[in-house]
C-alpha cells in the first residue's frame, strides 16, 4: 500500500465505509470540511485498500479495468 507518508496512524477496527471504485489509485482527504491530509493509495493484489486515517475501505468494482478473477 503507498500512502504517500512515512508513518501513518493505523487502527484495527472495522472499517468506517465501504467505497466501490473503477480506479485502482485512488486518493481519500476523508471527506467532509474536517477529513484528514490526502492521502494516494494503490489497491492490492485482492482489489482493495484501506485508508490509514478514516478506515475507509475501497473496492475495486466488479469489471473495472485491470480487475482479474480469483
Amino acid at each position: 500500500m503507498t500512502t504517500g507518508i512515512a508513518n501513518p496512524p493505523h487502527r484495527h477496527t472495522e472499517p468506517s465505509e465501504t467505497l466501490y471504485v473503477s480506479e485502482h489509485r485512488i486518493y481519500c482527504d476523508g471527506g467532509g470540511a474536517l477529513g484528514h491530509p490526502r492521502v494516494f493509495l494503490e489497491m492490492g493484489p485482492d482489489g482493495k485498500v484501506e485508508c490509514p486515517y478514516c478506515d475507509r475501505l475501497f473496492v475495486l468494482k466488479h469489471g473495472a479495468d485491470g480487475e482479474t478473477d480469483h
